[in-house]
């Protein structure tokens, strides 16, 4: 079984060029997008319809409903899922998507024995001093706002009554892919801005707003995956804040801001990755390794 993985900004065409090497190579795909996951946000999330996927069986799509909770540690299991399949099956993986986080967890591993979904018993300012006091370094590479991570590094220190910095330091982490290829489309920034907007353009006209009226219907606002970019956007617009042809011009600077985001995310993370602009010459350098 070989595995590689291709990302890329969103909208630089990962999606397709991951199910052709999927045929070419006996692949199964797990989707790297953390707003894939959530079943009933199709549009929003740009996920491969059923016709998209051509037959190539994907992970990592419609796993939880909108008001379930899914993070890394859901997206590890899934890669197990992911992993069994193949082995079970003698296919060979291809992980794609842009959600870099999930990717580099893959390649760097967890730390294990702590529980970091608990509530916090005190306020995230509160948490954020104490930690802060106690482990100044570690809270360097966290923002004041960063509820996610405040409560992650809380729950180290309140169940192994360490200090975040103490606790990694002797649970190192465990690679759960070692030596991993890693393909990264790259667009010139006009290029993609207006493969962005195509696509924008596109969401509307397949009924983005009919889905989140549907999402907020049955799930109203509360969960995390409606304050997603496609959706967020969209509820502005059905509360009379911002006219349709604002709504489009709105969800495409907001995605664009976040390819920025990803790009600079992956040019950080994964430095042994290998860069293309030109689809047909990344295609070829990932099958010689098949």
């Amino acid at each position: 079984m070989k595995q590689i993985a291709i990302i890329g900004p969103t909208a630089s065409g990962k999606t397709s060029l991951a199910i052709d090497i999927a045929h070419k190579t006996d692949s199964v795909i797990l989707s790297l997008d953390s707003l894939s996951v959530y079943k009933h946000i199709d549009i929003a999330s740009a996920k491969p319809t059923l016709k998209e996927r051509d037959g190539i069986i994907h992970f990592g799509i419609d796993e939880v409903y909108p008001n379930e909770t899914f993070d890394v540690l859901e997206f590890i299991a899934c890669y197990e899922k992911t992993k069994n399949y193949a082995q079970k099956h003698n296919k060979n993986i291809i992980i794609v998507g842009g959600t870099g986080f999930y990717l580099k967890t893959l390649i760097e591993g967890l730390s294990l024995g702590i529980s970091t979904q608990e509530p916090l018993d005190v306020g995230v300012e509160e948490a954020y001093a104490l930690l802060n006091a106690i482990d100044p370094v570690y809270m360097q590479k966290i923002e004041q706002n960063d509820k996610y991570r405040i409560e992650k590094a809380y729950n180290i220190y309140k169940q192994s009554k360490l200090s975040p910095s103490e606790y990694f330091l002797q649970n190192p982490k465990k690679p759960i892919i070692e030596n991993l290829p890693i393909f990264e489309i790259i667009w010139d920034t006009q290029a993609l801005r207006d493969r962005i907007s195509l696509r924008t353009k596109q969401m509307i006209q397949d009924g983005v707003i009919d889905e989140v009226i549907f999402l907020e219907k049955t799930y109203t606002r509360k969960p995390n995956c409606m304050s997603s970019i496609g959706i967020v956007e969209t509820l502005e617009f059905l509360d009379g804040k911002i006219t349709k042809e604002q709504l489009e011009e709105k969800i495409a600077t907001n995605t664009a801001q976040l390819a920025k985001r990803q790009r600079t995310f992956n040019k950080g993370q994964f430095g042994n990755r290998q860069i293309k602009n030109i689809l047909s010459g990344l295609n070829s350098d990932i099958l010689k390794l098949f």
